[in-house]
């Protein structure tokens, strides 16, 4: 009897575990009966199912991404340009996801990425190597998202965002766009450095006119100085000499002779009666 109580409790206790089931937070969930979905988006939470007849399907619902390998596209130019993207997404309707996923991620991940390149390839073809490089790859980026999230829906799949993460120039087309940019950078120091010199040059000619302007001025004002001086020099000498002739010129031979003896090894040969030394003929006056 014991044991038969036993195992009806087992029993019991089996089909009630295989009748409940937990839905966490991070999930969603579908119920199949015999491989068809009966009941979709299950909410999380414990639940109930028929047991050995139902079996539960769970889903990651958080946000997913999905990191592509670098890609090589070509632009109009026929250019090669390495293109590293990501994608964003999440599970929005689960029961469009498992019929055409048949709930497989690596599958969804394969198409998303497909649909992705696919616009890479239509955007980049459009567009020249400038165009992508010089900023138009967030335009780029927005234009991917919009046709992802349309082709997603039906899916089941949400579409969070679509970011071009690199573009790399392809080696050689690296190399020519480098040379390209040192020659017109070079050009450009050059057309500088010859705008400095011209500049420099029409400086120091300004700077040499000023000069010689300066110095023309400056002497024409000492000269004016000058003859001002010699004038009124000229000027006091007549006044003195007009008041006392004599000693006007008395006082000027003196002067003459003390310039003239200044040491006493000077050797001077005059004649004796020359107007030079009359001072010196003349004792008595």
């Amino acid at each position: 009897m014991k044991s038969l109580l036993g195992i009806i409790g087992a029993g019991i206790l089996f089909v009630g575990s295989n009748s409940l089931f937990t839905v966490k937070e991070s999930e969603t969930a579908v119920v199949l009966r015999l491989g068809e979905i009966v009941k979709a988006d299950i909410e999380p939470g414990l639940h109930f199912k028929t047991p050995f007849i139902n079996n539960v399907r769970m889903f990651d619902a958080r946000l997913q991404t999905l990191d592509s390998a670098p890609e090589r596209f070509l632009t109009s130019e026929k250019k090669n340009l390495e293109v590293d993207s990501f994608i964003k997404w999440r599970i929005k309707d689960v029961e469009k996801f498992y019929t055409t996923m048949n709930g497989d991620n690596r599958l969804a991940g394969m198409r998303l990425g497909q649909i992705v390149k696919d616009g890479l390839r239509a955007e980049f073809g459009n567009r020249t190597v400038k165009e992508v490089i010089s900023g138009e790859r967030v335009e780029i980026a927005q234009k991917i998202r919009t046709a992802t999230a349309d082709a997603a829906q039906s899916f089941g799949i949400e579409i969070e965002d679509v970011r071009i993460k690199r573009i790399d120039l392809a080696k050689d087309i690296s190399e020519s766009v480098y040379r390209r940019m040192e020659a017109e950078r070079n050009r450009v120091a050059k057309d500088l450095r010859s705008k400095g010199a011209e500049a420099a040059e029409k400086i120091r000619a300004d700077a040499d006119r000023q000069r010689v302007v300066i110095l023309a001025d400056a002497y024409s004002q000492a000269e004016v100085i000058r003859g001002k001086g010699d004038a009124k020099s000229a000027e006091i000498y007549a006044n003195a000499y007009s008041q006392d002739a004599e000693f006007y010129s008395f006082y000027h031979s003196i002067n003459a002779y003390q310039s003239t003896f200044k040491d006493k090894s000077d050797v001077m040969v005059v004649d004796p009666n020359s107007d030079f030394f009359k001072y010196f003929n003349n004792r008595t006056q």
